[in-house]
């Protein structure tokens, strides 16, 4: 199928896939580039592929051909790739493993998708996004992820409901903080097996409320010229320190 038209009906809707709301709506999303589209293929996550007319990929999957100035308009790109497909979102709403990561109001797209990232390589099960973290299908994040997006367990839930879940399991939940921490260098082995990970906000660190849940502070120790890193490299460091 060659479409054409930017009014066409399908068109528009790949178009309205840029706004969240529009995506929250439909449970869909479009990734862009092949490689992306790939990692979205071994997934069993996409929906239809969206090539330019010359384009060739060889997948079995619906196909939809377009052109340049369609793809561009679907592009939140200034140099658009010519592979795209469109994608359903994962519904599952269940903590997989006991090596679980929280993040409590994360921000920025690209912070998100490194967090993503480290978490897979590092081998956190289940990562739980608070309801005020920046939309898992943010095309920045999706970018970010490189791919990684589709690899490991994802969910957004109240962080209180998951803490409460993982005491019961008698998991520990640490949180971060330099004032009365622990430097996580000397964390006991057996503290590492199975844990939950609490990082917060860019700006505001975790909320006081998910705070008082934590079991234990964990800190990174560096020298004194440098407050604080950021949260994405903090994040990434200390999953390093606990899969040792």
């Amino acid at each position: 199928m060659l479409i054409t038209s930017l009014d066409n009906e399908k068109i528009k809707g790949y178009i309205k896939l840029k706004d969240r709301k529009y995506r929250k709506k439909t449970n869909t999303f479009i990734v862009e580039g092949r490689h992306l589209v790939l990692e979205a293929y071994k997934a069993g996550r996409i929906i239809e592929l969206i090539l330019e007319k010359d384009e060739v990929l060889p997948l079995d999957l619906p196909t939809v051909y377009v052109t340049n100035e369609i793809i561009s308009k679907i592009s939140e790109l200034e140099n658009p790739d010519t592979v795209m497909a469109l994608c359903k979102m994962d519904e599952k709403q269940d903590i997989v493993g006991e090596r679980i990561l929280l993040l409590d109001g994360v921000q920025d797209p690209g912070n998100l998708g490194t967090i993503i990232r480290s978490s897979l390589a590092f081998n956190v099960d289940t990562i739980v996004l608070s309801p005020t973290c920046v939309d898992l299908y943010n095309p920045k994040v999706l970018r970010s992820t490189q791919g990684m997006i589709f690899g490991i367990n994802i969910i957004r839930v109240e962080l209180a409901d998951v803490i409460h879940q993982l005491k019961q399991k008698e998991i520990p939940v640490y949180g971060t903080k330099v004032e009365y921490g622990e430097d996580v260098v000397n964390l006991k082995e057996k503290d590492r097996c199975r844990f939950g990970l609490v990082m917060g906000n860019e700006g505001q660190g975790i909320s006081e409320e998910i705070a008082d849940l934590c079991d234990k502070f964990l800190y990174i120790d560096m020298n004194d010229r440098v407050e604080s890193l950021n949260v994405a490299v903090a994040t990434s460091i200390l999953l390093y320190e606990l899969n040792k």
